[in-house]
């Protein structure tokens, strides 16, 4: 298990607890995080579960792949270190991550 805290744009915290081998997105959905729309169901085909992990978490990720490289092109996300949560698989390392989330996912 690991615990990931969300930060909503206005600033409100959700913290649950993921399953190692689930996605951040489906950790975020099956605890009705706000702010994480997941309108494609975790298929990297919308850009609808954008996050910002804290800088500290970055290289503990995992590389981005050329489709969610392509799909973050598409949302034109001008934040940098933006992630699709929907690529990134829960780990035990990743106990204690911290993202935050846009104002919108649309």
């Amino acid at each position: 298990m690991a615990r990931i805290t969300f930060i909503e744009a206005d600033g409100g915290l959700t913290v649950v607890e993921a399953r190692s081998g689930q996605t951040v997105m489906e950790a975020a959905v099956k605890n009705d995080v706000r702010g994480i729309a997941a309108d494609c169901g975790g298929n990297c085909a919308c850009g609808t579960c954008r996050i910002y992990p804290e800088p500290a978490w970055q290289d503990r990720l995992g590389e981005i792949t050329k489709i969610e490289a392509e799909m973050l092109d598409f949302s034109e996300d001008p934040e940098v270190g933006v992630r699709l949560s929907c690529r990134i698989m829960v780990t035990e390392e990743l106990d204690g991550l911290v993202v935050r989330m846009p104002e919108t996912q649309h």
